[in-house]
């Protein structure tokens, strides 16, 4: 096995471990409300916590990794991770557990990391499909989590989720400290600790205000409240940015066409793909009396995701392929097309088990082909020195998208209920799918707003050349 294989392998490990701590506690929650005599709204900050640390930490990080080396920031995060799913473990109570999956968020800068590990050591023809393998991990984990979290809440103690993830990060860390080269692209400069703290709190409080907004009330005081505040610090944040000799994201280069266009299509695809999340378990585990779904187990619903995890293994490397004969565009149109075509077949025919599992099948091909190509887009349109924060606002702009995403799918299927109000209304189903559709049309629009390859490159030697 060559030097460049064992490093990717390794990258793939890394983010598969954290792929998996996405939605392997989400067939955990209800078991979770029970041994902790939690509400649901308390359970939820169990995704909550992780997400927020997730959007604060991942640039920060990414900026360090950028600054101090990239596989040293690597072998942090997962460190970080690992803590924190340490803590999970062994809680015994839900507060606690929550700061164990906050601890969890705070590796979020993994897969920023490792693009730009990727792009700084690996050849230049093998550098799209081995960003197009480790974008799968977030598909692929995330599929798998649901069927492998399924099984273990129905044969097993839940913290057996949390040290199945400590395993995993032990192996993923092991084999980036072997196998995995310190990156020699490096910036100088400082950290810029007054942007951290504004973009902080600019993150946390519209991501807070999104994720609790079906629970307080979108028109409530405080949910408006945090809206306002994420807005006011987001407009002090950006003249900081603005402002200061050394930014931790440089805002001209974020106002770049391929860059910004890139991150709208992050957002739009987060919105739609995290809707499946939410949206197929619920529609399968439905029992049949209530005029559609299957009655499944936790352990069948998450089964009928992972056609979609299988395919994304095969659609994201072929993305990569693509991105290295026709550029990146084309893998993110037609991702968007088959994520589309996909949410579409599903808001017409979801009566049969064979429905679920073609639809499955469009949307892992869609988002596969959607995730490799936004991450090449993003090395392709920035310097080397600034890869790991320039990725890091990408992936926050796909969580925000999926936070967003997956709240309203949520609101929409528990709009109305049947059955004695025990069950959505299959036209709720009907109505989520078609917004996913929606949204997997916007990223596809955006797409034709996106520059071609030619063009970035010939924008980046001219910036190079100025003085």
């Amino acid at each position: 096995m060559s030097q460049a294989t064992r490093t990717l392998s390794s990258l793939a490990l890394a983010a598969l471990a954290y792929a998996l701590a996405q939605t392997m506690i989400v067939p955990a929650l209800p078991e979770l409300q029970r041994q902790f005599d939690a509400s649901p709204a308390d359970a939820t900050w169990l995704l909550t916590g992780f997400l927020l640390t997730a959007a604060v930490a991942t640039p920060l990080l990414g900026r360090l990794g950028d600054m101090y080396g990239k596989e040293r920031w690597l072998l942090i995060s997962l460190a970080i991770f690992g803590l924190g799913s340490v803590v999970c473990a062994l809680s015994s109570t839900l507060e606690v557990m929550v700061l164990g999956r906050a601890i969890q968020g705070a590796g979020g800068a993994i897969f920023p990391l490792a693009f730009g590990i990727i792009r700084d050591e690996l050849p230049p023809e093998r550098v799209a499909t081995a960003i197009g393998t480790v974008s799968a991990m977030f598909g692929i984990g995330g599929g798998v989590g649901l069927v492998l979290a399924g099984v273990i809440v129905d044969h097993a103690s839940v913290a057996w989720i949390f040290w199945l993830s400590v395993a995993a990060c032990v192996v993923a860390g092991y084999a980036t400290w072997r196998w995995v080269p310190e990156s020699p692209v490096r910036v100088r400069g400082r950290i810029d600790w007054v942007g951290a703290a504004l973009l902080s709190l600019t993150l946390a409080a519209l991501l807070l205000g999104i994720s609790v907004g079906n629970t307080w009330g979108w028109g409530s005081t405080r949910v408006l409240g945090l809206f306002a505040l994420s807005a006011v610090a987001g407009v002090v944040w950006c003249r900081w940015e603005l402002h200061t000799r050394e930014p931790l994201v440089d805002l001209a280069l974020m106002r770049e066409r391929a860059v910004w266009t890139t991150n709208v299509a992050a957002f739009a695809i987060g919105f739609s793909m995290f809707g499946s999340f939410v949206l197929i378990p619920q529609l399968v585990q439905t029992p049949a009396f209530a005029g559609y779904g299957f009655g499944a187990t936790v352990t069948a619903s998450g089964l009928f995701l992972l056609p979609s995890s299988v395919v994304m293994l095969g659609s994201a490397p072929l993305s990569g392929r693509l991105s290295m004969r026709f550029g990146s565009r084309l893998p993110l149109a037609l991702g968007s097309v088959f994520a589309g075509l996909g949410y579409a077949f599903l808001a017409v025919a979801h009566d049969a088990r064979i429905d679920i599992y073609l639809g499955s099948v469009l949307l892992g091909l869609g988002i596969g082909l959607a995730f490799a190509a936004m991450a090449n887009l993003v090395v392709e349109a920035v310097p080397p020195d600034v890869t790991g924060v320039a990725s890091a606002i990408n992936a926050i702009m796909r969580q925000i998208g999926g936070a967003l995403g997956a709240q309203v799918a949520a609101a929409i299927v528990s709009s109305s209920f049947i059955a004695g109000g025990r069950f959505p209304a299959e036209s709720g189903f009907t109505a989520a799918f078609a917004m996913s559709t929606v949204a997997a049309a916007a990223a596809l629009a955006v797409t034709f707003a996106i520059p071609s390859r030619e063009t970035v490159r010939a924008h980046l030697a001219l910036s190079r050349s100025e003085p």
